[in-house]
């Protein structure tokens, strides 16, 4: 179990099918979430690309996220939580294959190369735990970060840096409407953390 001081991160990406001229814009977003003072502070991280691929948008997404968290020179336990297979089953599981045989797979070239390793390199100043969860299935700070990632799709906007978070204000107005009533989103924090650092 590491010492390290714990920032949790729940990111998503978009893709939009019907841009002009053929063009696919795109976003990413993330909600982190660290514990200051006694209490849990939240910070919302999204960018956009005119043309692009919902695998580019979560790699580049990863890449935003993990450079502000580098800002202050920290090392943090992030534990990175996405519905994005690629995204986790990349990091986990090809990356060391792919960086033993020289950045390169079995059937030839990495795509996404230059992705992959700004990933890895930006990441490495962490100790990062990578965690897969399944979209659409309930999760409010996965919807919330797909709602934000959608929106900077549509928009094509950028946060300046990490930026106050409205997961609060969104989901207060989720709750109007019946769902997430017996939600706690710090206790849901310090639970995702506690299990984490008992499987380690």
């Amino acid at each position: 179990m590491s010492d390290l001081p714990v920032a949790v991160v729940h990111a998503d990406e978009s893709c939009l099918g019907n841009g002009r001229d053929g063009r696919t814009p795109g976003g990413a977003a993330s909600l982190i979430e660290v514990r200051s003072r006694g209490r849990i502070v939240r910070r919302d991280v999204y960018i956009s690309s005119p043309d692009t691929t919902n695998n580019r948008m979560a790699l580049s997404g990863a890449i935003a996220t993990f450079s502000l968290l580098s800002a202050k020179g920290n090392r943090l336990r992030v534990i990175f939580v996405s519905d994005s297979e690629y995204l986790i089953k990349g990091m986990k599981e090809w990356v060391p294959a792919w960086q033993q045989r020289g950045w390169k797979r079995k059937g030839g070239a990495v795509e996404n190369l230059d992705l992959w390793k700004a990933l890895t390199h930006v990441a490495s100043k962490h100790d990062p735990i990578w965690v897969w969860v399944r979209g659409h299935a309930g999760d409010p700070k996965n919807e919330y970060a797909n709602d934000l990632a959608m929106r900077a799709a549509e928009q094509q906007i950028i946060s300046p840096g990490a930026v106050p978070s409205g997961f609060l204000d969104w989901l207060a107005e989720k709750r109007r409407y019946g769902r997430f009533l017996d939600y706690d989103p710090d206790k849901a924090f310090e639970q995702l953390v506690a299990t984490e650092a008992a499987t380690r």
